[in-house]
């Protein structure tokens, strides 16, 4: 009895390791941009697959899928100098006088 409700117990915890992250190695369709800025293709240093660009709206930056020997992750899109590419941020309102 204490086994069955041990696995009914672990089974919701056990399936939930199965979902795929932000990141993950399967990417949801329409995720990538389909056409990266030439602005983007220029800044960008050499060795970066930008066939796999998005832009991240949480940091408002570029970032790119890079895929390791052992995991598929997404990486911030770089420039030839190290620095990562973002958009400038709209300022929502104009200082009050």
């Amino acid at each position: 009895m204490r086994k069955i409700v041990w696995l009914l117990g672990c089974a919701p915890l056990l399936l939930s390791a199965c979902e795929e992250f932000d990141g993950a190695a399967s990417p949801a369709s329409g995720q990538f941009l389909t056409e990266v800025p030439e602005s983007v293709r220029t800044l960008a240093a050499p060795n970066q697959d930008l066939q796999s660009v998005r832009l991240d709206t949480a940091r408002g930056c570029y970032v790119y899928r890079y895929q390791g020997p052992v995991e598929t992750t997404l990486l911030p899109l770089r420039t030839r100098d190290g620095r990562p590419i973002c958009v400038k941020a709209v300022e929502e309102a104009a200082p009050a006088a």
